[in-house]
């Protein structure tokens, strides 16, 4: 049922003539005469799922013959998901996908993930890259913002232009009012800042969070189910998501000190807010993989798991003298993999995928040849 039908008398008057310009302004948008795709970017989370809704329903209350634009809601999966976030982002665009062809609507499901050269494992195990740190985030730009851009540059290439839709709001954060703010130019279309013939579209950047929660509460997605699971899984992490990310000056967001829900594996942060929550709600498959995280975390610090040399083997020295340390020895990734696979067993999940090993292996028979070589 529509968003508006549901609203009833309990809901802010105010909100509800919101709903109808956003719904009215992303209607004459798709109206345009053009054949410019549109893309959402979709993280499953709270903002991004109103979204979907919202385009969803425009899509809806048009006569069939307007349907022209193709629509493509894109998620990206690291590959390192939570578990939790996993199953229910894949169970959610199951749903989408089915729900495409009976309600005829031009809406194409797509899910990004890293190249096997760039996912975690095989930088961290095979190369031994440290696990991220703010100083080196090497993680979010390989697993997050190149498999999705490549998707919207394929979208460009063979359309001449497409317009991004993100479900950012400017209460959300400080960060993300200050990147909406930059980019904003009086215009509903503002050209993404390194995405050449993609233009960004934020349609409910002024609502608030309560507006958001208020909405999705009163509301059923066209796709089926309820937003029940959604709510439930916010209330068990205590936090947000990591949201979809396609340009670097949106990445301090992901893997931020608040208790955004992500990458397990994300060391940049502290303390993992959202895994000790759902540890905390029962959830038992995630407690190995915080502890594995931590430890993860710690080896990062230790001399005798790091090689002196970087892998282009040059010494990395600081300002006052302090050598930096290089990537994980071969002894340490070889650790680091024994224990991941343990974990694996125990939480019947899969972690690391038969490929990946492969890809692990070969890079670590590379460096044994090169180490060797330069000893002879």
């Amino acid at each position: 049922m529509n968003i508006r039908a549901e609203l009833g008398d309990g809901v802010d008057k105010n909100l509800g003539q919101t709903l109808r310009a956003i719904s009215q302004d992303m209607r004459e948008e798709y109206l345009q005469p053009h054949e410019t795709p549109w893309i959402i970017g979709f993280s499953g989370g709270k903002d991004s799922t109103l979204l979907a809704q919202l385009v969803f329903e425009m899509l809806l209350e048009l006569a069939p013959r307007e349907r022209r634009r193709t629509v493509h809601v894109v998620a990206n999966d690291t590959l390192v998901e939570s578990p939790v976030l996993a199953r229910h982002l894949d169970a959610v665009l199951e749903r989408m996908m089915k729900a495409v062809s009976p309600l005829r609507i031009p809406v194409k499901i797509a899910k990004t993930t890293p190249s096997l050269d760039h996912t975690f494992w095989v930088n961290l195990i095979g190369r031994g890259y440290p696990s991220p740190s703010r100083v080196f985030r090497w993680c979010t730009d390989r697993m997050k913002i190149k498999p999705t851009t490549q998707y919207i540059r394929d979208q460009v290439s063979m359309a001449g232009e497409a317009i991004l839709l993100l479900g950012v709001r400017r209460t959300e954060s400080t960060q993300r009012r200050r990147s909406v703010e930059r980019y904003e130019n009086g215009e509903r279309l503002n050209p993404h800042n390194s995405l050449a013939g993609c233009k960004v579209y934020k349609p409910i950047v002024e609502l608030d969070t309560e507006d958001v929660w208020q909405t999705l509460l009163q509301s059923s997605p066209p796709w089926g189910g309820s937003h029940r699971e959604l709510v439930t899984l916010y209330r068990n992490a205590g936090g947000a998501e990591c949201p979809l990310v396609t340009d670097r000056s949106d990445a301090p967001s992901c893997g931020s000190n608040s208790s955004r829900f992500g990458c397990w594996t994300c060391t940049v942060v502290d303390k993992d807010k959202s895994a000790a929550a759902f540890v905390e709600a029962g959830y038992q498959d995630v407690e190995p993989l915080l502890e594995f995280r931590d430890w993860l975390k710690e080896i990062r610090e230790r001399g005798d798991m790091r090689m002196a040399t970087r892998r282009n083997g040059s010494l990395n020295f600081v300002g006052d003298g302090r050598l930096i340390p290089g990537p994980f020895t071969l002894e340490a990734r070889r650790e680091i993999l024994r224990r991941l696979e343990e974990v694996q067993a125990e939480v019947e999940f899969p972690l690391i995928r038969p490929e990946e090993i492969e890809a692990i292996k070969q890079i670590w028979t590379n460096d044994f040849a090169e180490a060797h070589k330069s000893d002879a």
